[in-house]
């Protein structure tokens, strides 16, 4: 199977979580992340980073259960869209046409081997402020905010699989990422793979799910400006009352400094800072960690894949 060619996926797009508890759940987006709502439908509610030229970065869902729905791609143009859907029903993952989501026109939406639904598009509107959200750089689309943590962007989304190397596999060779590191167990077995469609190291993982589950969620990110906002966030948390699972802390793998909090839904959150380290080289080599590598620390010194096995903390980032 040989990869697609770079660039038919521009970036991560926006996410669809679900939530048990809409309100509690846009509270939190908003009061302490710092994200602005951009309107609501039926059961949905749209919320947008200050830095995002699209109409929204994350979309909240009433639920019965927390998880995730969707995963959004911007491809690079209606011929790159073209091209993904082609490939993907070539490949066996045949999906369907939509338009219903606000700001974007027609999506393509299928699923990873998992379960998990990916959606394609690329009409989309370019995010105009309202005079209260009017930032005073006109190349930033809007205003920071005066309010919480006041992430940048949606930075990346971490899935559980029951199968890391055939989701991994489908995002290089179907959607065109680029694999930048893995986990490879002692008996072969990929435990985590990262992936990017862009510069950034990565855009998606994939992280083996020790219950055997399909189509779960590990966590979304969003990114801050500096690492300084990461301890400022752990102090808000502490403040209002937002739970800590981890953190903060550095990643071995992809060197990024990290908080793990808890929405009131549900889901978990990471606030990271992964804004200086890119992938620049076009023939960077995939960096594989081995399991005797993991259990000298995940995260400075921060041991997890003794505990992996006995309390279900998977080993990833």
């Amino acid at each position: 199977m040989t990869t697609p060619p770079l660039g038919d996926i521009a970036h991560l797009g926006h996410v669809e979580l679900l939530t048990p508890d809409l309100d509690a759940s846009v509270g939190f987006f908003t009061d302490y992340l710092g994200l602005t709502v951009n309107g609501r439908s039926g059961d949905s509610v749209h919320l947008r980073t200050f830095d995002d030229y699209e109409h929204h970065s994350l979309v909240l869902t009433a639920n019965d259960t927390p998880g995730i729905r969707r995963t959004a791609l911007r491809t690079s143009g209606e011929e790159a869209l073209r091209r993904r859907v082609e490939e993907l029903e070539a490949a066996g993952h045949s999906g369907r046409w939509a338009e219903d989501e606000p700001g974007i026109g027609k999506i393509y939406v299928t699923q990873d081997p998992d379960g998990h639904e990916i959606a394609l598009y690329w009409e989309s509107e370019y995010y105009e402020a309202p005079d209260e959200l009017k930032p005073a750089l006109k190349n930033q689309p809007q205003a920071k905010p005066n309010r919480g943590v006041g992430v940048r962007r949606l930075d990346h989304v971490n899935y559980l699989a029951a199968d890391v190397a055939a989701n991994a596999d489908f995002h290089q060779h179907v959607l065109g990422a680029r694999p930048t590191e893995q986990i490879q167990l002692d008996n072969g077995t990929i435990g985590a793979k990262w992936l990017t469609f862009t510069d950034k190291s990565y855009d998606v993982v994939y992280t083996s799910d020790w219950t055997g589950s399909t189509g779960r969620l590990h966590h979304i990110a969003f990114a801050t400006d500096t690492r300084e906002d990461i301890l400022r966030a752990a102090d808000l948390a502490i403040d209002t009352g937002v739970f800590i699972e981890t953190g903060p802390h550095k990643h071995a793998i992809q060197q990024t400094f990290f908080l793990y909090v808890y929405e009131p839904g549900g889901n978990r959150i990471e606030l990271c800072n992964p804004l200086t380290r890119l992938v620049l080289a076009p023939d960077w080599p995939l960096i594989t960690w081995t399991e005797e590598e993991r259990k000298r620390g995940q995260a400075w010194g921060l041991k997890t894949i003794e505990s992996f096995h006995t309390h279900g903390t998977p080993p990833e980032d």
